[in-house]
C-alpha cells in the first residue's frame, strides 16, 4: 500500500499498523468521577489477541458519588470488599512494563492511574501510553478550528460507525474489547 504524507486518514492507518506492530495492551478504567480527587475503582487489561488479563474492581477511598454510579452502574456495595488500587499496584505495574497501553482518551486514564497512584504514595512512573480516539478523530478527519485539532467521538459513536458490534457498556473490559477492535478495524482500512 502507497501512502501520501498529507492525508490524515492514509497517516492515521500507518500508525495504527505501527502500533499494533508493537502487540500493545489495551486498557480501560472506570472511576469515581472527572475532578482531582477521582479514583480508579475498575480496570481492564486486554492483551492484543483479546485475552482479558485483568477485570478487577478496587475498593476506593472514598464513597463513589451517585453522578459516577450512574454512569458505570459501579456501587458502592459492588466494591465494598474488594481490594485497594494500592494492593494490586504492583501486578498493574508487572503487566504495564516495557508495553505500550492502548486506551480510548488515554490521557484521561493516564490521570486517573496517577492519580490513584498519588493516593497510595506509589512513585511515578512514565508509563508509554496511545490514544486511540485520537488515532479515530484523525482517521475521520474532521478538524475543528475552534479546538485546533480534529473532532472527537464517543468510544460508542466510532464502534457504531466502524461497524462493531461490541457495546459501549461504560464497563472497563467491554470498553476495552472496544477500543481493541476499533484500532485493529483502523489499521484494516484501506487508503
Amino acid at each position: 500500500m502507497v501512502f501520501s504524507q498529507s492525508n490524515p486518514r492514509e497517516l492515521a492507518i500507518r500508525r495504527a499498523q505501527e502500533i499494533l506492530a508493537q502487540k500493545p495492551l489495551y486498557i480501560d478504567t472506570e472511576t469515581t468521577g472527572l475532578d482531582r480527587d477521582a479514583e480508579v475503582i475498575e480496570l481492564a487489561i486486554v492483551d492484543d489477541d483479546g485475552k482479558v488479563l485483568m477485570d478487577q474492581l478496587f475498593h476506593p477511598t472514598l464513597p463513589i458519588p451517585k453522578e459516577a454510579t450512574r454512569v458505570n452502574h459501579i456501587t458502592d456495595a459492588m466494591v465494598a470488599n474488594k481490594p485497594a488500587w494500592g494492593i494490586y499496584w504492583p501486578t498493574i505495574r508487572s503487566l504495564f512494563f516495557g508495553k505500550t497501553l492502548a486506551a480510548y482518551n488515554a490521557d484521561y486514564d493516564l490521570r486517573l492511574i496517577y492519580q490513584s497512584n498519588d493516593r497510595y504514595g506509589i512513585r511515578r512512573e512514565t508509563l508509554n501510553t496511545f490514544c486511540v480516539m485520537k488515532l479515530y478523530a484523525q482517521y475521520r478527519g474532521l478538524w475543528d478550528n475552534q479546538r485546533g485539532r480534529y473532532t472527537w467521538f464517543r468510544l460508542e459513536q466510532a464502534g457504531q460507525e466502524a461497524g462493531i458490534p461490541i457495546p459501549n457498556s461504560h464497563r472497563a473490559v467491554d470498553d476495552t474489547l472496544l477500543t481493541r477492535a476499533l484500532l485493529h478495524w483502523i489499521a484494516e482500512q484501506a487508503a
